[in-house]
């Protein structure tokens, strides 16, 4: 299973962005993808985790209302929508994948290269 992130960049506070992740090497529909993201000296933080199957979300408190995960089964990609950013929210963004167990717990076993975003 591969993935790629694209899609990161700067943006003032209160604006917007979309970044990507397209999923490749895995033929089922069926499995677990997790947005995370780390600060400088700061933990890796579980973001929101999306289940491909039945679309079943989950969002940490610091994002609820504000980011939304999506899918478009045709491009094979995951997007995390991400509104009324804030300068806390300036980190590397990766997405992940797992392919059994629950999505909102646990450890992710294939990972992408990073988006970098940066809200000032």
């Amino acid at each position: 299973v591969q993935l790629v992130e694209s899609g990161g960049g700067s943006v003032q506070a209160g604006g917007s962005m979309r970044i990507s992740c397209a999923v490749t090497g895995y033929t089922y529909s069926d499995f677990c993808v997790g947005w995370f993201r780390q600060a400088p000296g700061k933990e890796r933080e579980r973001v929101a985790t999306w289940h491909t199957g039945d679309g079943t979300p989950y969002y940490a408190d610091s994002v609820k209302g504000r980011f939304t995960v999506s899918q478009d089964n045709a491009k094979n990609t995951i997007y995390l929508q991400m509104n009324s950013l804030k300068p806390e929210d300036t980190a590397m963004y990766y997405c992940a994948a797992r392919l059994e167990g629950w999505c909102e717990t646990g450890e992710y076993t294939y990972w992408g290269q990073g988006t970098q975003v940066t809200v000032s």
